[in-house]
């Protein structure tokens, strides 16, 4: 069976006036269909940068990233930006809802974007569908709510809700914890965790805290722009 995300050799490098700096060097990585991986590491070492090309939001310096069997790297702009609408889902440390919307509104919002915008093709999501989802997320309570009227909690479930509605190949967390107490934290956490193992949902999450990155089913280590090790490896170092 194919990866749903692959990269090959994947490398980034910043111009820093005369200083050439190495945010990624020759990163080889899959990711299974239903596969929760959590990518672990201190800051600087390239996880951010790596989530960021993994997403398209970024153009790597060279190499390959494959999302179910597209080849981002190889495409213009505004195809990166159609299969991000098509296939990534984001979750970021900030949550980045609409504030004038209400968290059924916020979803809304996303299957609009999914869809294509006005004379998208793909039919929006039914309302039951969109309660389902929120009550897996234990957020059946909040549709009318809009986000200054929740806890930050609340505010980061809704976004995972929103990232998840459109049942993405893959859903990207940028440190979706960063932001939140602890007791939120570990909600969070087993929120992700369970839409990984009900929906199958595929999750790419990276994190700088250990207890986070155990939630997923993978860890990989990171350093210095490369990985380091690989729990699916044990401890070996691996390119």
């Amino acid at each position: 069976m194919n990866p749903i995300l692959r990269t090959e050799n994947l490398t980034m490098t910043y111009r820093i006036g005369k200083v050439d700096v190495h945010a990624l060097r020759g990163v080889n990585l899959t990711v299974a269909a239903g596969e929760f991986l959590s990518i672990m590491g201190p800051s600087g070492c390239g996880k951010s940068t790596l989530l960021h090309i993994l997403g398209g939001l970024l153009s790597p310096s060279g190499g390959r990233v494959v999302v179910d069997g597209e080849d981002l790297t190889a495409m213009s702009d505004a195809a990166r930006t159609d299969i991000r609408r098509r296939k990534i889902g984001f979750v970021f440390q900030r949550f980045n809802l609409f504030p004038t919307l209400t968290a059924e509104g916020n979803l809304r919002l996303a299957e609009h974007i999914h869809a294509g915008g006005r004379g998208g093709r793909r039919q929006m999501i039914d309302p039951e569908t969109r309660r389902n989802v929120l009550k897996l997320l234990r957020l059946e309570n909040k549709m009318a709510h809009r986000p200054i009227e929740m806890s930050g909690g609340e505010q980061q479930r809704v976004a995972i809700a929103r990232a998840v509605i459109n049942r993405p190949a893959i859903i990207l967390a940028d440190e979706p914890t960063g932001n939140l107490d602890s007791e939120n934290s570990v909600l969070v956490l087993d929120m992700l965790r369970e839409l990984n193992r009900e929906l199958n949902q595929t999750i790419v999450m990276i994190t700088h805290n250990p207890e986070a990155a155990a939630v997923g089913s993978r860890t990989i280590e990171m350093r210095d722009g490369a990985i380091i090790r690989d729990s699916r490896q044990a401890d070996c170092v691996v390119g």
